[in-house]
Order: C-alpha cells, then sequence, then structure tokens
C-alpha cells in the first residue's frame, strides 16, 4: 500500500470537501457586472474593488471557521441488519456538532438503487454541542442485497458563503428478507390472542379433542368458559385453563416460482406475496404446535424443507424464503405431484400457492390435484385481478367501456367458476386480492384446524 495513499494529500482532501454556495455566484456575477460598468464609470471601480475585497475576506473567514476544526461534525446512520420486504423500514440519522458555533446543515444520504430515490434530502440546524436524530422510512419491494452509499452532510457557518463536506457510513450493505415486521406482528397478536385486531375470525373448534396444558392469566380474547374460578378466587385475578391440541400436524407451503407468479401489485410480485404469507402461516403454525415445512416448485421442484417444530425451523423457512427467484418457464404441477407423493408421505395440509387467470389453465392442472388430494388436504390459493374489480365498479360510459367491462367480467365470472370446480372434486380453494392474501390465508388454516380436517 503507497504511502499516498496511507496519508491522503490534505489540500486534495481541502478541494474535495470545499463547495462554493449559490450565493457567492450571485455575488460574483454582480461585481462582474459593476467592473464592466466601472470600465465606462470610472467612479464604480474603487468601491466596486472594495466590494471585491470585503468578499474575499469573508471567504477566508468563513473557511477559517470551517476547517479550524478537524471533526467538526458527526453523523451516522442508524437501521436494523435486515430490512423487511414489503413493509415500512424506519431509518434514523444521528448528527452532533463539534463546532464552537450554531450551524447549517443539508443532509443527503445515498440509499441503495434498488428505491429509484434520489430525494433524500434533509435540512436542519444545530446549536452548538447539540445532537439531533432525523428519521425516514424505506420500503423496498424486492428480496436481497442493497447497498447503501455515504451519509453526505453539507455544513455552512454564520457566514453562510462556503459549505464543507463530511461523509460517514459509506459502503453499508443490508440484505432485505421476507417480510418478518409482518411475521411479528402476528406472532405478538397471536401470543396475546388479539389475532381478530388483524381480521383473523374467531372459530369455534368443532370435535377436536385437546388437553390441559396450563392456568394462565385472563387476555382479552380468551373464551369466557375457560375461565378456572378457583385457580381466580385465590389470585384475586382472572384466570383461565389453556388447552392445547393433542395431535402435531404437518402443513406445508407449496409456493409456484412460475411466470404466473411475476404479476406486480403495488410494487411487490405475487411471488413475494406469497413468500411473506408463507413466513407468517408457517410461524402460526409453529405457535400452534404444529410442524411447518416449505417446498417450491416451477418447471422443476426446488428446494424442500421437511415439515418440523424445533426451535431453528422458522430460521431455516426464513433463508430458504429469502434466495427464491421467478422462474420465467410453465410450472410443471406432475413434477410437483410425483415430488409431493415421494417426501410428503404422512397426511398434512398443503397450501399452494399460484395463479390462474382462466378456466382451462385451472383444468389442465387439475388431474394433479386430484392425484395430490387423495392423500393430502390441499388448499388452492390463487389471486384476485384487482384491476379487473376496480373496472367492474366503474360506470361505462362509452362503447370502448362497455367492451372492457363486458371482457373484464368474464373473466372475473372464470375465477369463481375455478373456485366452484375444486370444490367439486373436494379441493378447498382460496381466492384472495394479493394485499389480503395473509390474513385470508392465516383465517383458512385456523378454519381447517378448527373443523379437525388435519
Amino acid at each position: 500500500m503507497s504511502n499516498n495513499h496511507r496519508n491522503p494529500n490534505p489540500v486534495k482532501q481541502f478541494i474535495q470537501s470545499l463547495y462554493i454556495s449559490k450565493l457567492v455566484f450571485g455575488i460574483g456575477v454582480g461585481l462582474i457586472i459593476l467592473f464592466i460598468i466601472s470600465f465606462f464609470l470610472p467612479s464604480f471601480f474603487v468601491p466596486t474593488k472594495m466590494l471585491f475585497f470585503v468578499l474575499v475576506t469573508m471567504l477566508l473567514v468563513d473557511s477559517l471557521l470551517l476547517y479550524m476544526t478537524k471533526e467538526g461534525i458527526f453523523a451516522r446512520r442508524e437501521l436494523t441488519e435486515r430490512l423487511s420486504n414489503g413493509d415500512e423500514n424506519p431509518i434514523s440519522l444521528y448528527l452532533e456538532n463539534h463546532y464552537n458555533f450554531p450551524i447549517n446543515l443539508e443532509i443527503i444520504d445515498e440509499i441503495p438503487h434498488q428505491f429509484q430515490k434520489r430525494d433524500v434530502l434533509f435540512f436542519t440546524e444545530l446549536k452548538t454541542s447539540e445532537s439531533q436524530v432525523l428519521q425516514y422510512q424505506l420500503r423496498p419491494v424486492k428480496r436481497g442485497e442493497y447497498s447503501f452509499g455515504a451519509v453526505n452532510i453539507y455544513v455552512k457557518s454564520p457566514v453562510r458563503l462556503l459549505k464543507r463536506r463530511y461523509q460517514f457510513s459509506q459502503d453499508k450493505m443490508v440484505p432485505v428478507y421476507p417480510s418478518f415486521l409482518q411475521m411479528r406482528e402476528y406472532e405478538l397478536m397471536a401470543i396475546s390472542n388479539r389475532l381478530t385486531e388483524l381480521g383473523v375470525k374467531r372459530i369455534r373448534k368443532i370435535g377436536q379433542s385437546q388437553e390441559f396444558e396450563q392456568i394462565r392469566q385472563y387476555v382479552q380474547g380468551d373464551e369466557i368458559r375457560t375461565i378456572n374460578w378457583k385457580a381466580t378466587a385465590r389470585r384475586n385475578e382472572l384466570m383461565v385453563n389453556a388447552y392445547q391440541d393433542e395431535k402435531s400436524q404437518n402443513i406445508y407451503c407449496l409456493i409456484d416460482k412460475g411466470r404466473v407468479m411475476k404479476m406486480p401489485f403495488e410494487g411487490l410480485s405475487l411471488l413475494d406475496y406469497a413468500i411473506n404469507a408463507s413466513l407468517v402461516l408457517s410461524n402460526i403454525a409453529l405457535y400452534k404446535q404444529d410442524k411447518a415445512g416449505l417446498m417450491t416448485f416451477s418447471d422443476k421442484v426446488g428446494q424442500t424443507l421437511q415439515a418440523d417444530k424445533k426451535s431453528g425451523q422458522l430460521s431455516k423457512i426464513l433463508d430458504i424464503l429469502y434466495k427464491q427467484k421467478t422462474r420465467y418457464l410453465e410450472t410443471d404441477y406432475e413434477s410437483l405431484y410425483i415430488h409431493t407423493k415421494a417426501h410428503i408421505r404422512q397426511r398434512s395440509l398443503l397450501i399452494l400457492f399460484t395463479n390462474f387467470e382462466t378456466l382451462s389453465s385451472m383444468r389442465r392442472q387439475l388431474p394433479y390435484f386430484r392425484q395430490i388430494a387423495k392423500n393430502h388436504l390441499l388448499i388452492v390459493v390463487f389471486f384476485e385481478n384487482t384491476e379487473l374489480r376496480s373496472l367492474l365498479n366503474s360506470e361505462a360510459s362509452n362503447t370502448e367501456a362497455i367492451y372492457l367491462k363486458t371482457i373484464a367480467e368474464k373473466y372475473f365470472y372464470e375465477k369463481q367458476q375455478i373456485v366452484r370446480e375444486l370444490s367439486q372434486y373436494g379441493i378447498q380453494s382460496l381466492l384472495t386480492a394479493p394485499q389480503n392474501l395473509t390474513v385470508n390465508t392465516v383465517n383458512k388454516y385456523l378454519e381447517m384446524k378448527a373443523r379437525g380436517m388435519i
């Protein structure tokens, strides 16, 4: 390593960090005009010359104020070790003023190129020895590695003619994982029996045997019938009997990675919606003492994780989901059927995330669905076209609008036909809008569990 690299040229550093404000350029243009006028009117020359020397003096004073303190400001970017896909992730910028005078700051944060934003810009003031925290949020819509650049701080002294640039927190790489924030939200609500606040329905268990687990404190949402009055009298607070299902069930999320899952909705692809829902559902299943597993497929079967409820299972699921990418090929359901038959031998709940736009496309895969449903409880999850629904709800004002609305009604009717035809063969289905996928999938799982179908 060269000495120049170890000890950067201070003159070069000074030049690279020094910026002239727009005010100086404005004054400079004004002085040039005055010098031109003084060529014709000599009486203007002396005052103009004096103004020029005042400007030079002020620039020297400003530069001394900015550079007499070696590290006049400190800043750092604060964020989590990984970002949550599809969620608003908080980002903080911590600032400290080490100058012995108030300063004006212009802050530009170089966020990853995936966000396609160049407006992460802040203006603020810091008094002597004052610190401040600026906050904003980023919503990634793709999984993968995101590289943050530098936090650029441009400092102005009270003179405000020059700016000194500082750079902090450069070259920070942060991975974007499936929506763990959504997963935690559902987990917290499940622990406190408040899933209904997220839209999860309370379903009465039918004919399902349970065994006593423990006596615990009552929380909002607990069944009144489970109150243990003797324990309540002893503790002088409401206590309830907690029960758990006697048998753990296998729950598998089967995720289609074919081209039909590339369709975007509010920035996220259908594949990412399916991945986020699978993570939440797996976590809820593990909380319910079921075994969670995973399988990905497209033109061939991808990764398979056998259902389990060990402590590290959720981390394995998260790591697998993080790496999934869309394959732009036709999905092979025959390979899926063969693989499930060979690798999932115990009767399980299989939640298959895919998409069908037409009845004929579903019918081509129906024989394989029927074969899978012979050995397992299969739920086929596919998506509403929300743009078609909004078109159906709008008024047709001309011939073209009537034509488009007729086509939309045809495709909307076919989606309903898919649900009915799957039901005829005893196959469960879930037709849902992408934004409601997670809550509707959790509802379906809890419904199957309450009805004793798994």
